[in-house]
């Protein structure tokens, strides 16, 4: 990591936010924030001037909203970009669509306190500026149609019961990871369970985009829901979500406990869970995202006889949580995004 400080440019229109952003990313020594913008004009002309590293982009913004502005960035001048949003209905949708267009990660603006707010999350929000900053830069990817053709599945991967369950753990650009995943499942795939960090909110719009755009059929989880060939289920933010086995029938527990390993919902605690009720019977899929939550269930699942896959370092966004799964010798196969899906069929066959 080179020792020159990277350089920050925060554009929001709100002059309380650019503030509070400036006192927290001004406060770490490898972060200078070089500069901020009222809106994505300014933002433009400081871009060119300063050079930064990695730019903070709200995404409710007068004269140009910040996803706009992200899509012709990203064609003209593609950086990292770390998103600022509101915790609206409006603001997680248009956050995933950011997200798709090729923005780093996002932050949630807290509805109530917004300077207290800021400041507790003063941690994530330092976190993420400096992997963005640090990331290797991505060049856009093409659109593709909402639905893409599902890859042929293996004879004998299309399950008629529960036996085999797909357990998939995903932080820092995992949205999209999990997106390019399931539109390539077949509608009668294995039942899926995810845990991809996010705040409340979020999660439920995750799952309704994924549902319009797949075979399968995604939804937020709620306790008590039942896991059955086609459905997939996405952990609530700021809820755990556990599997839990009576006879042949899975379903899922969602709860509030204490944070595993900072996180809630914690890939940990998905991971744990099926290692112990499905042993043998769970394939474990470890995604992009910083952080190490989720390597030591895999690790769990795999002494347990599980089949576990983790993505590799050129397709992830951050290769942390795999990098961690790998280095504790848990994931039976390292591969690009691409190879996954059909790996699950085949490890279901």
């Amino acid at each position: 990591m080179s020792n020159q400080r990277k350089k920050v440019l925060i554009v929001d229109d709100s002059a309380i936010i650019r503030q509070l952003l400036s006192q927290v990313l001004g406060s770490a020594a490898d972060l200078e924030v070089v500069g901020v913008a009222p809106d994505p004009y300014v933002a433009w002309e400081k871009i060119k001037s300063l050079s930064p590293d990695v730019l903070t982009l709200d995404v409710e913004m007068p004269r140009m909203d910040g996803v706009t502005f992200l899509e012709r960035l990203m064609k003209l001048h593609p950086m990292p970009v770390v998103m600022v949003s509101s915790l609206t209905e409006e603001g997680c949708a248009t956050t995933l669509r950011a997200l798709e267009l090729g923005a780093f990660d996002f932050v949630a603006k807290p509805k109530v306190d917004i300077r207290a707010g800021t400041l507790e999350l003063a941690d994530s929000i330092l976190e993420k500026v400096r992997a963005a900053a640090h990331s290797k830069p991505k060049a856009p990817k093409a659109r593709r149609s909402i639905r893409a053709t599902p890859v042929k599945a293996p004879i004998g991967a299309m399950l008629k019961t529960t036996h085999r369950i797909v357990a998939v753990g995903a932080s820092t650009g995992g949205t999209e990871a999990i997106r390019e995943i399931l539109i390539r499942l077949p509608a009668d795939a294995p039942p899926i369970v995810i845990v991809q960090h996010m705040p409340p909110g979020f999660t439920r719009a995750f799952a309704a985009r994924l549902d319009s755009m797949t075979a399968v059929r995604v939804k937020e989880a709620e306790d008590g829901d039942r896991l059955f060939p086609g459905r997939v289920l996405i952990a609530p933010g700021d809820y755990h979500m556990a599997l839990r086995r009576s006879g042949a029938d899975y379903s899922v527990r969602v709860f509030s406990s204490e944070r595993v390993n900072h996180h809630r919902p914690s890939v940990d605690v998905l991971f744990d869970s099926c290692a112990a009720c499905a042993g043998a019977n769970v394939v474990g899929v470890i995604l992009t995202g910083m952080g190490s939550d989720g390597a030591k269930g895999m690790a769990n699942m795999h002494t347990k006889g599980a089949h576990t896959l983790a993505q590799d370092e050129d397709s992830c966004i951050v290769f942390g949580m795999p990098r961690e799964a790998v280095a504790l010798g848990a994931a039976d196969e390292i591969l690009p995004l691409g190879r996954i899906p059909m790996a699950i069929l085949q490890a279901c066959a």
